[in-house]
């Protein structure tokens, strides 16, 4: 049953609600300038859902997407990111330079509570490791790409990414150049 503002309620219903004990995930942007252009890191991830997706259109499970990872119970969000970093991109960073990118938002409130809260932090290239990944097959051999951000939001724009909070938060670390 649901209850409306004015106090009164529905009748009862069905209604399919995604449930987990991590309900907050990160977004996190690792960037660079190089040659006065911004670039950016994605990565390549398995999502079983996609793949699993009973109607049109058809879509294999393989995304580009921006780094991103479930927030443990009482962890801190900046230290889940640099934690994620480090187990996606292979680059270690303390949790005090992850920088929020915009307010966090519920990316599907019709079906999980979670809420993706963005961060960006400027890398060296040179000092990306080998990610240490975090043992699940999700994770398991990626590729990694950098490319100018402008270059990843056409990507978007064109569907060739559909991630939307990739989108987002490509779209706000734009926002940062003047």
């Amino acid at each position: 049953m649901a209850r409306y503002p004015d106090g009164t309620e529905s009748a009862t219903f069905a209604y399919d609600i995604g449930a987990r004990a991590a309900i907050d995930a990160v977004v996190m942007a690792a960037h660079y300038v190089e040659g006065g252009v911004r670039q950016v890191y994605l990565r390549s991830s398995i999502r079983p859902p996609c793949a699993l997706r009973p109607v049109p259109p058809h879509h294999d499970g393989a995304l580009w997407e921006l780094p991103a990872g479930l927030v443990e119970p009482g962890e801190d969000p900046a230290a889940c990111a640099a934690r994620e970093l480090a187990e996606e991109l292979g680059f270690v960073v303390r949790a005090s330079a992850m920088q929020p990118l915009g307010p966090w938002t519920f990316p599907a409130p019709g079906i999980i509570g979670e809420r993706h809260l963005y961060f960006h932090v400027q890398v060296d290239p040179r000092t990306r490791t080998t990610p240490t990944e975090d043992g699940s097959a999700l994770e398991r051999a990626a590729s990694i790409i950098a490319l100018p951000v402008r270059d990843a939001i056409e990507h978007c724009r064109r569907g060739a990414i559909p991630d939307a909070k990739t989108e987002l938060a490509l779209r706000r670390l734009a926002e940062l150049d003047p």
